[in-house]
């Protein structure tokens, strides 16, 4: 199936029957979704964790918020999906994924790692392309110099 640039494919990318940029708009407002999210339930497990630990509460109220730890662990499964999602959309490298990896796990970290991500994601998003990556220069193909 082939589309002209005119109609909003991004230098004939398409990606399932879609435009490239049409995926990474998708790819972005998912990400976005599920930063703030996993954010808002690491927070909820920070203060969970200070409950259970620092206060020493009894039974009657552990079994309100016994279901946090889990909670969080299945939200952020689905939050390092859409994380490789956009991350293999966007062509990024390597340290991105692991910043925003990390983002899910330090408390606060996914709403800075979200800010940036959505402002270098969008930006590509109106460019119309991914991330160009570097082709490794293989050593057998580097001239050699000197003796």
């Amino acid at each position: 199936m082939e589309r002209d640039s005119a109609r909003g494919n991004a230098g004939g990318l398409d990606v399932a029957g879609k435009s490239w940029v049409t995926k990474a708009e998708g790819a972005l407002r998912r990400y976005r979704v599920m930063a703030w999210v996993t954010g808002v339930m690491l927070l909820v497990l920070v203060v969970e964790m200070l409950i259970k630990y620092v206060l020493d509460a009894g039974p009657e109220v552990l079994r309100w918020i016994e279901w946090i730890p889990f909670a969080h662990g299945w939200i952020y499964v689905v939050y390092l999906v859409t994380v490789v999602d956009l991350w293999s959309t966007m062509r990024w490298g390597f340290g991105r994924l692991a910043a925003m990896v990390l983002g899910g796990v330090v408390p606060v970290m996914s709403f800075v790692v979200e800010r940036r991500v959505h402002t270098e994601g969008l930006a590509q998003v109106v460019a119309g392309r991914p991330a160009k990556r570097a082709v490794p220069v293989r050593d057998v193909d580097r001239p050699r110099t000197g003796g």
